[in-house]
């Protein structure tokens, strides 16, 4: 499961790559290549959790990222960068919105809701294209032979042109099970979960116009939208201690860091949530997909938990942080057995009863 980032040339992706990632960038020499990386999810519920157990180890859960070839005209023309896009299951798109004369834009000046909906455009057209020439693949096989299935084919393709032509990704298409299965396979851009990262100068943390400026445009076309600065985030990364971080934060009135709500962002385009395991040796952080069971949570840890799973002791991570800890919560009558059939909420803490 990867989270692609791509972005116009100069907007500050590949910084934002190398603070989430700690992957030192070179030059690359010859055609651009996509750059895989890891980054750890910064999450405050595990540094609250680590803090009550004080455990000999820890372990965040990580995410896959790949940073993308730059979306210049030529790549574009090419298509090179919408095979790249298409093997990612989200996206991540780094949009400039910083001021600064030193640093050039592709367009000539800085307009960043502008060039969200160039990006956006380009992404929607690359599946037009597909369409289009599907449909006439379909009608072409269709003048020599009649085919149910390549019928219906041809029918959910027409639906998808218009779809598109009316500037609306295929992430808002409602498809049936047999249709998802039938496209699956195809190199859909638009149909991948979008996150519009604005990339803002340090005076510019605290406005939020830009974001009520997406607003509707996110609500419609199903996507998210944050602020982040990838010359503070890498200022914060250089800090040697957490108490030298929390101090920068705060002066600059910044809560949490702009790449925690960014982790967490890429986990839901994902459609991933966090559960815990929790303990002197060891507190750690796992991913599953949402709406699984608890024995497929179980098989994420190992899979001989899931194959003699046998209950789930479950302690609720709020109630755990308001009661102070696991022997108040048993007073409370709060530390729950849950079967097969339980389904695992974001922030549950899980203890695996398991027999093989």
């Amino acid at each position: 499961m990867k989270v692609g980032i791509i972005g116009l040339p100069q907007t500050g992706k590949k910084t934002l790559f190398q603070v989430l990632t700690g992957n030192e960038l070179r030059e690359q020499a010859g055609p651009a290549k996509p750059i895989p990386g890891t980054a750890e999810i910064l999450d405050p519920r595990f540094d609250t959790l680590m803090a009550m157990y004080e455990p000999k180890k820890e372990a965040r859960a990580r995410i896959e990222l790949m940073l993308l070839p730059k979306m210049e005209q030529e790549n574009i023309a090419k298509g090179d960068i919408f095979r790249d896009i298409a093997d990612v299951d989200a996206l991540c798109h780094v949009v400039r919105a910083f001021e600064d004369d030193a640093v050039y834009h592709a367009e000539g000046s800085v307009n960043p809701l502008r060039d969200a909906e160039m990006v956006n455009s380009e992404l929607i057209m690359h599946d037009q294209i597909f369409v289009e020439k599907r449909i006439e693949r379909i009608e072409k096989a269709l003048k020599k032979i009649k085919d149910e299935n390549q019928a219906k084919e041809l029918e959910l393709m027409q639906r998808m042109q218009t779809h598109l032509e009316e500037e609306l990704p295929l992430r808002l298409l409602q498809l049936n099970e047999d249709e998802e299965f039938l496209t699956r396979s195809y190199p859909f851009i638009t149909t991948k979960e979008l996150i519009i990262a604005f990339n803002v100068s340090e005076d510019q943390l605290a406005d939020s116009t830009l974001l009520q400026e997406m607003a509707d445009q996110c609500k419609n076309h199903k996507m998210e939208a944050m602020l982040v600065s990838a010359q503070v985030e890498s200022e914060i990364v250089l800090l040697d201690s957490e108490e030298e971080k929390a101090e920068f934060l705060q002066d600059l009135g910044i809560e949490e860091p702009a790449l925690g709500i960014m982790t967490r962002l890429c986990l839901s385009a994902l459609g991933l949530i966090s559960f815990f395991t929790v303990g002197k040796d060891e507190v750690r952080q796992w991913l599953v997909r949402r709406d699984s069971s608890a024995p497929v949570a179980a098989g994420v840890i190992h899979s001989d938990l899931q194959r003699g799973f046998i209950r789930a002791e479950l302690m609720k991570y709020d109630e755990l942080i308001e009661l102070g800890s696991e022997a108040e919560l048993k007073k409370a009558g709060k530390m729950y057995l849950q079967g097969k059939d339980y389904t695992v909420i974001d922030g549950d803490i899980l203890n695996i009863r398991f027999k093989v």
